[in-house]
């Protein structure tokens, strides 16, 4: 899929790798600036470097005045922002507990990034985007915010609160022509999928087929899948979708069941 996106301005949370960095090098490809922002500079950096179109800065989605500062720097060195993408996460590995058992510290660990620094960030475009009449922003949620998993009571209720967030900020935009709109991915192929399942030493890989037999495609998404999804709902051409999440899933959630 190709789109023109040349003139206009992207930033991209998590952008040094996964999910946020294919996302960030398919709006390069298409003609957009983009800055790939994380808090692993270096590793943004190297991806940024990788396209003539690729900017890096630090940011920590949690801090107030990074999120301010980074906003800042984008308008004041491309002269607008067009996208913002919020893609930067968290899940636990080491607290799959019941809820009765998960730290307090791990709550707002997971909240503080996955829902706050969306709120962070998106608070920051929307007065910029606002003051230009137009923009997209494009959170990514995840099919554990439409339907419950087990044993990870912070992520579902961050990423369900990234669901209503985002139709919410679409009331809210829409009438000064931002498109709010998600990306609910399912099971998806990263460095972190890797270690939970995918890996030869993944923590959970014996439940890794189990979980496969209820998605039709029978494998996990890649992340340049995830990536076409958030190049459709950034291109200009698409002018009438807001407050839609979109589920990227191989058919998981069409007829959700499982064993675990």
């Amino acid at each position: 899929m190709t789109s023109d996106l040349s003139g206009k301005v992207a930033l991209v949370t998590g952008a040094a790798r996964g999910i946020g960095q294919a996302i960030a090098d398919r709006y390069a490809r298409n003609g957009a600036v983009v800055y790939y922002t994380d808090l692993i500079l270096d590793e943004a950096r190297a991806a940024a470097d990788r396209t003539p179109n690729g900017r890096a800065l630090k940011l920590d989605v949690t801090s107030t005045a990074d999120v301010a500062a980074a906003v800042e720097r984008v308008v004041a060195g491309s002269g607008r922002l067009d996208i913002l993408v919020n893609n930067a996460g968290v899940n636990t590995m080491a607290h799959r507990v019941t809820i009765d058992e998960f730290p307090r510290a791990e709550w707002d660990r997971i909240l503080a990034v996955d829902l706050t620094g969306l709120y962070e960030m998106t608070r920051a475009a929307a007065a910029v985007m606002k003051r230009q009449r137009g923009g997209r922003i494009i959170n990514i949620a995840s099919i554990a915010g439409l339907v419950p998993l087990r044993l990870q009571c912070a992520f579902v209720a961050a990423k369900a609160g990234v669901v209503n967030l985002t139709k919410g900020t679409a009331l809210e935009l829409g009438p000064h022509g931002v498109l709010t709109n998600a990306i609910a991915p399912g099971s998806t192929l990263t460095e972190g999928t890797r270690k939970l399942f995918y890996g030869d030493d993944g923590l959970f890989k014996e439940s890794v087929q189990r979980m496969l037999d209820h998605v039709p495609l029978g494998r996990p998404g890649t992340v340049d899948e995830i990536a076409v999804a958030a190049l459709f709902l950034a291109d200009p051409e698409n002018s009438y979708m807001n407050g839609h999440v979109l589920t990227v899933d191989g058919g998981w959630t069409a007829g959700y069941a499982r064993d675990f």
